[in-house]
Formats: C-alpha cells, structure tokens, sequence
C-alpha cells in the first residue's frame, strides 16, 4: 500500500523551500507558529478573489517581512500605493488584535507571478472564479485544462473537484488529466495547490498538480 503525502512537503529541502522562514527560542517558537498560522489564514480570506498564488513570512526578534506573490499585484498595490499601505495596516490590527501579541515592524512585499497558467494556484482561483458564475463544471474542468497545457513550461495538469456538482443531492468527484504527473519522482517540478468555490449550494472542493518538467542539479547551479 502506498502513502499520499503533500506534493510540496514531499519536495522540502530538494526543489522547495519553508514557507515561514526564521528561527526562534523556544519561549518565542509557540507564539510565532500561532500566529503564522492566524495571519495567513486572515490574508487569504482578506485577499480572496485577487488571484495570491502563496503568502511567506520572513522574520527576526523585530521585524517581520510578508511576501504576497499575486498574477494581479497592481489591484492589492492599488492607486499610488493605497492599498498596500491599508494592507500593511489591518495586519498590525490584526496582529494587535486577534493574535495579541507586540506588533513588529512590518515590512510588505508583493511579487508577481510571470508565468499564472503554470502556477498551480492561481489556475484553481480560475477555476473558482468560473464554477461562482454557475458555469457547467465539465466545461470548466476542460477549459482551464487546455488553457494551461497550452503554456510551454507545462508538462501536465490535473484537476480534481469535489462536492455537490451541478446541484446534484449526493457529493461526487470528477476530475480531469492531461499529460504526465510523476509525484513520486522528487526532481519533479510539481505545483499543488487546494482552494474552495463557495456556491448556494454548498462548498466544492478543488485541487490542482501541474508538471513542469524535472529539475536538474547543473539548471539550478546556473
């Protein structure tokens, strides 16, 4: 019997890298897991709908930097900056608030995701996007399928939903593949991501693999 383990877990230390990067005593490491855990589950209901591929925290004894990386920076940035600067302000309210602890000095960085149809992420909020204006989910599934194959970096996708599909009563799960997904080879660049689609109905669950290609020792070097 095989084990199913986290494509990006399974990768830690080989092609991927920790989410929350810093070091803490051992007075400190409770306080700051907890609110890694609050702050990103705050920002990605904060900042649904704007296409966030992964949020990163950097931190030290005084400091803490959040990385937003987005195919849409220019709608979180806002006009002259405005909604960064908001942004930055409900985190330390947040912070201040919920978590209640000293606020740090918070530092934001949003990047840019070049490639969004190779991003396993922002092609599952494509698919949110559309099943939440109540379009058939098979030609949904099949859309975004070729959208992103159609991207030269992509070896192959794989999109899986669950729940009440089409109103139905009973939960099921369709999905569709098309290409290759080796997720036991760890020099595989696989993406994985889950997000939600929240219809009238009820919540549908989506995941998403996309395979681009292996990484090699002497790529990564250079």
């Amino acid at each position: 019997m095989s084990h199913t383990v986290h494509p990006y877990a399974h990768r830690l230390g080989i092609l991927r890298d920790w989410k929350s990067r810093w070091f803490a005593r051992d007075a400190k490491f409770r306080e700051f897991l907890k609110t890694d855990v609050l702050l990103r589950r705050y920002l990605q209901m904060r900042l649904r709908g704007m296409y966030v591929s992964g949020i990163e925290f950097e931190r030290n004894e005084k400091n803490l930097r959040v990385i937003i990386k987005t195919s849409r920076p220019g709608v979180i940035i806002g006009r002259s900056g405005e909604g960064s600067t908001r942004l930055k302000n409900d985190i330390a309210e947040f912070l201040r608030r919920k978590a209640k602890m000293k606020v740090p000095e918070i530092r934001l960085d949003i990047e840019e995701v070049r490639s969004p149809e190779s991003n396993a992420a922002i092609i599952g909020h494509m698919v949110v996007e559309a099943l939440e204006k109540r379009l058939p989910f098979r030609r949904v599934l099949k859309q975004t399928v070729e959208k992103a194959m159609a991207n030269r970096d992509v070896k192959g996708v794989r999109i899986a939903l669950a729940g009440r599909l089409g109103g139905a009563d009973m939960a099921r799960k369709e999905e569709l593949k098309k290409g290759r997904i080796p997720l036991q080879t760890f020099r595989a660049d696989i993406d994985f991501a889950r997000v939600e689609a929240r219809l009238p109905l009820g919540i549908i669950g989506i995941k998403v693999w996309v395979y681009r290609g292996d990484v090699f020792e002497d790529e990564k070097k250079k």
